[in-house]
């Protein structure tokens, strides 16, 4: 059997969300935290690349699409968590 190397992306990806759910489940990573996203974003386009390079399965692209799009938007809520918090202690900071 001969690996190409959208074979590897797809086992890479797949190898990063498993162990990004692992992590969570055992409280070494929080589900808000960048890691975790990361992980599930990086997962994501790995499996997508898999499928849009070897065999494509449209049902399995969709839900990494879906996948990708959850991370990315959890990636930009943390974001502007920290912003507002950050932006509150400079304010209570200076009065």
């Amino acid at each position: 059997m001969t690996f190409h190397w959208h074979d590897w992306a797809g086992y890479i990806g797949v190898v990063l969300m498993l162990l990004a759910y692992l992590l969570l489940q055992a409280h070494k990573l929080r589900g808000n935290g960048l890691v975790y996203q990361l992980m599930n974003v990086l997962g994501a386009l790995g499996v997508m690349l898999s499928l849009l390079f070897g065999a494509f399965n449209a049902s399995a692209f969709f839900m990494e699409v879906a996948w990708l799009l959850i991370g990315i938007y959890g990636i930009g809520r943390s974001a502007r968590v920290r912003r507002e918090a950050r932006e509150a202690g400079h304010k209570t900071s200076l009065w």
